[in-house]
């Protein structure tokens, strides 16, 4: 959380979350740890074209996951926009439920 400065841009924004700035990250992963303590983020796959970097990660740790590795670990599809060394832009999917809202 704390590196969130430094590899953000200070006008980041997060078109899955609707939102703009780095304190609205910091506000949705907070959120995330508070519910999941024990999640880990592993990237499978990371392809770099010029300023865009696509990254395929898993979700392990989730509080709800089912034991035993009966059901797949959730999955997430994201974009990155790279200008002057710090991330501007994301756009991405995943297979995380979320509750309706």
């Amino acid at each position: 959380m704390a590196a969130l400065e430094t590899i953000l841009a200070p006008d980041f924004v997060s078109h899955p979350l609707r939102a703009a700035g780095i304190g609205a990250v910091a506000d949705a992963w907070a959120r995330m740890f508070a519910s999941h303590p024990d999640i880990q983020l592993s990237v499978e796959d990371m392809l770099v074209d010029r300023d865009r970097v696509a990254v395929r990660s898993v979700l392990r740790g989730l509080s709800n996951s089912v034991l035993n590795g009966a059901e797949p670990a959730p999955t997430m599809m994201e974009i990155f926009r790279v200008q002057h060394g710090l991330i501007a832009e994301l756009w991405g999917l995943s297979s995380l439920a979320r509750p309706a809202g």
